[in-house]
């Protein structure tokens, strides 16, 4: 016969086991939070990869603002975009919006 302090060591190791078992399952590193894991990497690396795309475009429009070989068409978009500035042969046109 098994004495009661056995099957308390033994319920106790059971207990212990299960929740092991539980955890290695269900946990934050478990086996079901793998899944979870490789598609929240497999996001991120889109997101890097449409970063990357903007931040090689916007290193395109630094290198033709460079003071030494700046590119006079860019030069003249941003002085009308942020300045308004204008040509005196240009006509402005001011849109009302609709509503």
């Amino acid at each position: 016969m098994v004495s009661r302090r056995e099957q308390a060591v033994q319920g106790i190791a059971l207990v212990s086991l299960l929740v092991l078992t539980g955890l290695a399952l269900l946990g934050p590193s478990g086996l079901l939070a793998w899944g979870e894991q490789a598609s929240l990497l497999e996001q991120r690396k889109s997101q890097i990869a449409v970063l990357e795309a903007k931040r090689f475009e916007m290193k395109g429009r630094v290198d033709a603002l460079h003071p030494d070989r700046a590119d006079p068409d860019m030069v003249g978009e941003l002085l009308r975009k942020n300045m308004h500035v204008v040509h005196p042969d240009e006509i402005v046109l001011t849109l009302e919006p609709e509503g």
